[in-house]
């Protein structure tokens, strides 16, 4: 059974997975879709249609716009914002608000096991990849690599991290890395690209 606390705002439409809470001033909206075991902290907003999976979480006051898709295990820092419009725009040049119906959204993806630091913005459209991890303040404006760690404005890649979010070393072979925490091994394998090696 989930956990709706009474000052959360829950769409009736929206369908929460076992397991999961929603917790003080949460604003989930209509047809937005969360997995079993999720956490959506204070003040958090997730959008229409937003489809998160199992095991996500949302720290207080992460903005999660639609069209984003969160894959299992994704983790989205205190006021982490996650963008939707190519132009942004409140009026047209003749002075008419723009309604609803006058752009085309965009979103983000964050694929199973990604992180977002704190603060950080992603604009979309971009995917965040596989056991990614953004730090803090970053402001993302192209794609993630799988197990990168992207920092700064805009997000530039300073290393590689593991699925436990430690830092990677470099190994003696050349191009190969090893997560200091697990053992697990990888090898950068194309430019911007790191392979997690089985049986390792």
């Amino acid at each position: 059974m989930a956990r709706i606390v009474p000052s959360a705002d829950v769409a009736d439409s929206a369908r929460i997975g076992e397991g999961s809470s929603i917790w003080h001033l949460a604003q989930v909206r209509e047809d937005a879709v969360l997995g079993e075991n999720c956490v959506v902290g204070r003040g958090a907003y997730v959008g229409t249609g937003v489809v998160m999976g199992d095991n996500c979480k949302l720290q207080n006051y992460a903005l999660v716009y639609e069209p984003a898709r969160l894959e299992n295990g994704v983790f989205v820092g205190p006021a982490a914002v996650f963008t939707n419009d190519h132009y942004r725009r409140a009026i047209e040049p003749d002075g008419r608000v723009k309604r609803a119906d006058d752009w085309e959204p965009v979103g983000v993806t964050c694929l199973e096991g990604s992180a977002i630091g704190a603060r950080a913005v992603c604009v979309a459209p971009v995917t965040i990849g596989r056991w990614a991890m953004v730090a803090a303040g970053a402001v993302v404006i192209k794609d993630v690599p799988d197990f990168a760690l992207v920092v700064g404005v805009p997000a530039r890649r300073v290393g590689w991290v593991g699925r436990r979010g430690v830092p990677l070393e470099a190994s003696e072979e050349k191009g190969h890395w090893v997560c200091p925490a697990s053992g697990d091994r990888f090898v950068e394998d194309g430019p911007d690209r790191l392979t997690e090696l089985e049986g390792d």
